[in-house]
């Protein structure tokens, strides 16, 4: 088969490599395609603690296909059948996954990418960020995740106030259902107008989405008291400093909203699958960058330089 390994920081190449055979338990996806995630940019601009190359088709996790093979032992699971999955060498033609960390599509999205662990994210997400109706929400980072929550959101019923660095997000946030869009271009203007448009009462649930220190400490300022401040951000390049003082006097929730357990990943997935299913998610807008397989170092950079215009990329295998 075909696969993506990234050879060295910064390089990345298509080698011909033997298939994987699916283990009890496990199915063989001949996948359609994978996402690129942003937590894969230490791998790619090289860090210390990181080997090379890397293995063929790592570190894709957000994959989606067809099931080739089915190993010993699974159940409920065809040859043929669509799904996302939760697997790790998704940047090939084909991957290997338990059954359990596989979704199976529905017909009303044959033909849709599915890159299912980002959905999920956003999904789980939203659930621990206890999102009622009525209550202002501040979304700090609008790109494929941000406007995803942005959606979430505004769908329970929220007040959603989007702010991103960039102009283009802000049209994505608006079209996802904000009700008011701010550009991050001066952390002191923000305050002031989110001032101005709650009434000096702040935000009742912050949703951060971008993973740096100066977007994380507007969120603190905007989080009102006994609001829930969630992390959602990927903090990836060293420490944080935050204002544990304000954070004490508002007496603010933090929740850090990451998982680590396999099955909610898998559990968020297949709650994307059925808001998608019902209308109610449309990723379809926020995926802005197709690529094929062999320009896989291509797509890395563009999540790694996030151009104008830019959401989500996935690499394709046909």
């Amino acid at each position: 088969m075909l696969a993506g390994v990234i050879s060295a920081p910064g390089e990345a190449k298509l080698a011909h490599v033997a298939r994987p055979q699916p283990a009890a338990g496990q199915v063989l996806l001949r996948l359609e395609g994978s996402g690129v995630c942003a937590s894969s940019l230490p791998l790619w601009e090289g860090r210390a603690w990181f080997d090379y190359p890397q293995a063929a088709g790592a570190p894709g996790h957000e994959g989606w296909g067809r099931i080739a093979a089915v190993g010993e032992g699974v159940r409920g699971l065809r040859e043929g059948d669509r799904v996302a999955a939760l697997s790790y060498r998704a940047h090939a033609e084909y991957d290997v996954a338990d059954a359990d960390a596989v979704v199976p599509l529905p017909p009303e999205l044959d033909g849709v990418a599915m890159p299912g662990e980002p959905l999920g994210c956003a999904v789980n997400i939203f659930r621990r960020s206890g999102i009622e109706a009525g209550q202002i929400v501040a979304i700090v980072g609008i790109g494929f995740l941000g406007a995803l929550l942005t959606r979430l959101a505004s769908h329970a019923g929220a007040r959603v106030i989007a702010i991103s660095r960039r102009p283009f997000a802000l049209d994505v946030a608006r079209q996802s259902g904000a009700a008011e869009t701010l550009l991050m271009d001066q952390p002191g203007r923000v305050l002031d107008q989110v001032k101005a448009l709650t009434g000096g009462r702040w935000c009742e649930r912050v949703i951060e989405a971008v993973g740096l220190q100066e977007p994380l400490d507007l969120a603190g300022e905007l989080t009102a008291e006994r609001g829930r401040l969630v992390i959602a951000g990927y903090h990836q390049d060293g420490a944080r400093q935050v204002n544990l003082q304000l954070w004490n006097w508002r007496g603010i929730d933090v929740v850090n909203a990451h998982e680590r357990d396999p099955a909610r990943y898998v559990e968020g997935i297949r709650g994307a699958v059925e808001l998608m299913r019902c209308g109610v998610l449309d990723p379809a807008p926020l995926v802005t960058h197709r690529l094929p397989l062999a320009r896989l170092g291509e797509a890395l950079e563009l999540a790694r330089r996030r151009p104008d215009g830019f959401l989500k990329a996935v690499v394709t295998t046909s």
